[in-house]
């Protein structure tokens, strides 16, 4: 497919997420150019097919003058859902350099009658419950996250993250180093080995870490849930699909 002036459509995606990777595989697979782009916040990260460039693009203005210079058709800006500055910044790049953006974002996770949830607004409302409630806790909010939980001295945290956080640490706690996806099974014996009474972890959504929650429900601990922060008013879908659906629409 080509534009008007002749020139192959050319699509930028946002993001290290599974759904990013799996959006870039299936364009490139149809013949459609693709860009991808990760922010360079994890080592060794699992790269997409076809061209990425990893690191910012110098804010609002930067990112609106690459869209115009290398003559991007269309964004889909599939980030992490707790990727606020950048799905801020997208939106006035497209919309000022005249691009049309779609938010791919899988839906949140949801309660069930067995959950023991307490959902709050940020990661400062969080802290705050850990301090009144915990004394074995489960963080998996993200290394950067860790330094609001720095504070608290009278709770033991095993922190799982990817890459090692660079963050102020609580006073006691203990590093768990790995990446999902993570079975029902696994999540299991490990709340059981380390006595986690409470789980602290954002509503990311999808199926690689949801495990934990179910593993949580079983054995009756609490669970802190992040709510996700308020996103632009952009079109959105949830999957895969529905964004190859949009693209089809828009470039025919």
């Amino acid at each position: 497919m080509t534009d008007q002036a002749g020139l192959d459509p050319q699509i930028l995606i946002l993001g290290g997420t599974g759904e990013a990777r799996a959006l870039a595989a299936a364009l490139t697979e149809t013949g459609v150019s693709v860009i991808s782009s990760l922010a360079g916040r994890v080592d060794n990260p699992r790269l997409p097919v076809g061209p990425v460039r990893i690191g910012g693009f110098g804010g609002v203005e930067g990112l609106r003058e690459w869209l115009r210079s290398n003559r991007i058709h269309a964004v889909v800006d599939a980030t992490h859902p707790f990727a606020a500055t950048i799905t801020g910044n997208v939106a006035r790049a497209a919309s000022e350099a005249g691009v049309p953006l779609l938010r791919l974002r899988r839906e949140p996770w949801t309660p069930t009658e067995s959950d023991r949830w307490t959902c709050v607004p940020d990661l400062a409302a969080a802290a705050d419950q850990v301090r009144r409630r915990g004394k074995r806790v489960l963080l998996t909010t993200g290394r950067q996250d860790v330094g609001v939980f720095a504070g608290i001295d009278d709770a033991w945290f095993l922190i799982r993250v990817v890459d090692p956080p660079t963050a102020d640490l609580p006073a006691h706690h203990e590093i768990l180093r790995s990446r999902g996806p993570y079975d029902y099974d696994s999540e299991l014996a490990l709340l059981r080995e380390h006595r986690i009474d409470l789980l602290v972890t954002k509503n990311s959504g999808g199926s690689l870490t949801k495990a934990k929650l179910d593993a949580a429900a079983t054995l009756g601990i609490d669970v802190i849930v992040v709510d996700r922060p308020v996103e632009p008013d952009v079109p959105a879908v949830s999957d895969v699909a529905g964004a190859e659906a949009w693209l089809e629409r828009l470039l025919g």
